[in-house]
């Protein structure tokens, strides 16, 4: 077993519930990182989607300025930012303006994906796909920009220049495994939609990866769904939601995050079943027990160093508290690991 203890963040899409405004699932948001900042989360991630329905968190670098100005503490960042539909002067700015704002406390996670559909990726930027095969020597020329290295330079990033925001580079596939290594960033796979090759890629990326002074050692995070309720019956109805989400996604059929239903288990067919059971591999669903022996396994299995979870939950309240059975649940299994050790 592991002897380490493993740290557990959160990732938030901002997901807008049927019958709420995005007013209110952005302040939803805000009182979650609260929440995580009062329990102990290490940090609070928003990812960045367009042209969707059910998502509020598309001016990620906004958002995140409003979580940051509402917490003191837990880390801030992108989970992620969408490099492709940008330019990385522009994410330096922004993200150099959020640590001179919140000082040690941003995180910048860089994903090559468009965050939507091929007809919004055009309209975000027209050379939208010629940026995505520019990813690597992107992310190098962002990674300049928050340098004290590139002050000699013509172009220079205010604020950002010698802000040196902590880069992450986020994937679902082994692509991204071999890029992270070798730019020597830690890295962090979207177990919460793709987990099929994860095990492969933090293979991949800890076989290959080139130490450097600000990360000397790899560093893996694992993001996956949790649904936790006092029993195991109950987290089991409130999954129904999620289910529904990714239903919805096979579907095409974008609405808001639906009340939890039974119904929507046996509406699908043997095709769609099979697809979310890969889409939702890295699901772990239960009561604070059944969480802490299902992590437990998981952690074993991946060789994680932090574990980030996402929950699709319609209650807010229940989230909340799904929250913070999963802080218990990984605490449970870091003091069972620290006895182990002794």
């Amino acid at each position: 077993m592991q002897s380490k203890n493993i740290k557990i963040s959160q990732l938030d899409l901002a997901i807008v519930a049927d019958n709420t405004s995005i007013s209110a699932t952005l302040n939803n948001s805000k009182m979650l990182a609260q929440w995580c900042e009062k329990l102990g989360y290490e940090r609070f991630w928003m990812a960045e989607h367009h042209n969707m329905v059910n998502v509020a968190s598309s001016a990620t670098s906004v958002l995140l300025t409003y979580i940051a100005s509402h917490t003191e503490k837990i880390r801030v960042g992108s989970g992620g930012v969408m490099l492709p539909n940008h330019s990385p002067l522009i994410i330096a700015e922004q993200f150099g303006t959020l640590e001179s704002l919140f000082p040690n406390r941003i995180d910048l996670g860089l994903g090559r994906a468009p965050g939507s559909d091929s007809h919004t990726s055009i309209a975000i930027r027209s050379d939208f796909f010629a940026q995505t095969k520019r990813f690597p020597e992107n992310i190098v020329q962002l990674q300049k920009y928050l340098s004290d290295d590139n002050q000699y330079s013509n172009v220079r990033a205010f604020p950002g220049e010698g802000t040196n925001v902590p880069l992450w580079i986020l994937g679902s596939s082994t692509d991204s495994a071999y890029l992270a290594a070798s730019l020597g960033l830690p890295y962090a796979f979207a177990g919460h939609f793709a987990p099929r090759l994860m095990l492969e890629a933090f293979q991949i990326y800890k076989q290959n990866y080139r130490p450097n002074d600000t990360n000397p050692r790899p560093y893996t995070m694992a993001c996956v769904n949790v649904i936790g309720a006092d029993s195991n019956e109950e987290a089991e109805l409130l999954s129904c939601t999620l289910y529904a989400n990714f239903l919805n996604i096979i579907r095409n059929t974008r609405q808001p995050m639906k009340a939890p239903s039974k119904a929507i288990l046996e509406s699908m067919n043997d095709m769609e079943k099979a697809q979310i059971n890969q889409m939702l591999g890295c699901t772990f669903v239960g009561n604070k027990e059944t969480l802490q022996n299902q992590l437990a396994d998981f952690v074993e299995t991946s060789g994680i160093d932090e574990l980030m979870i996402t929950s699709h939950i319609y209650d807010f309240e229940k989230r909340l508290h799904s929250t913070q059975l999963a802080y218990e649940a990984v605490a449970a299994l870091n003091a069972e690991k620290s006895k182990a050790v002794v």
